[in-house]
């Protein structure tokens, strides 16, 4: 029973230099039941990423022979595992949620234990979403039959809920898996604003409002990719001062 219990345990990465933050994380995350491992600098949590392919990765920014972002990297190429960024630049937060990276969240030093704790279980939560309904998709076949049921078209904009898949104007669009389920659940409720906090309790998974220019960044690496002008958008719309919505045509 105590083995089976040891096996289901989340195992939760977390690559920093900073020897008081790491011991801070691992106290606090093995109280919450999670299992843990750490790297001090950046190569050694590369290989200890792909060797160990944890559930959840916490990576610093400014990291000794491989910085944060590089590292980011390099992992997202292989693996397709959460990745929570912490910075002490809160600056940083374009570079850190940028498309060429695909780290699904940050959170700048100095943070409370109470904040990481809740942004790690919303990030496995979604993570073990994400996995449950690909598994549905790929194991019942009626799915795949019905798949033009789980089509979304609204103007330029396209989404397959059934391959993960955004189209606009007819060309798809690579997303990161954030992008699409803000996408998502914009346009399943098209021409209806949502504000910042809801977005972020709804697509983040946070039971707390958190950075709404986490949504906002977000937003705009979106529009970057399906709009035609970023400047003048005609699909994802801002309603200034309260948030965003799909336009219906």
């Amino acid at each position: 029973m105590e083995e089976n219990r040891e096996k289901n345990k989340k195992t939760i990465l977390i690559i920093d230099d900073e020897k008081p933050i790491v011991d801070i994380l691992v106290y606090n995350l093995e109280k919450e039941g999670y299992k843990t491992l750490s790297a001090n600098d950046g190569v050694e949590g590369v290989e200890l990423a792909l060797k160990e392919n944890p559930d959840l990765i916490l990576l610093d920014i400014m990291l000794p022979k491989m910085d944060g972002l590089s590292v980011c990297k390099k992992i997202r190429l292989n693996l397709n595992v959460p990745i929570l960024m912490l910075s002490a630049k809160d600056e940083e937060i374009d570079k850190i949620l940028g498309l060429e990276l695909g780290a699904d969240d940050y959170i700048t030093k100095p943070f409370s234990v109470r904040e990481l704790m809740a942004r790690v279980k919303a990030n496995l939560r979604k993570s073990e979403l994400r996995d449950e309904s690909i598994d549905a998709i790929k194991n019942n076949s009626e799915e795949q039959e019905k798949k033009h049921e789980n089509i979304i078209k609204l103007g330029e904009l396209e989404l397959d809920l059934t391959k993960f898949e955004v189209k606009a104007r007819g060309e798809v669009i690579d997303l990161t898996l954030r992008e699409f389920e803000m996408l998502k659940f914009l346009a399943t409720q098209p021409g209806q604003v949502v504000t910042r906090e809801d977005l972020l309790q709804k697509v983040w998974g946070y039971e707390y409002f958190g950075d709404i220019r986490t949504v906002d960044v977000t937003v705009r690496r979106i529009r970057e990719k399906i709009e035609r002008d970023t400047r003048n958008p005609k699909i994802l719309i801002t309603k200034r001062g309260i948030g965003y919505y799909i336009a219906e045509k």
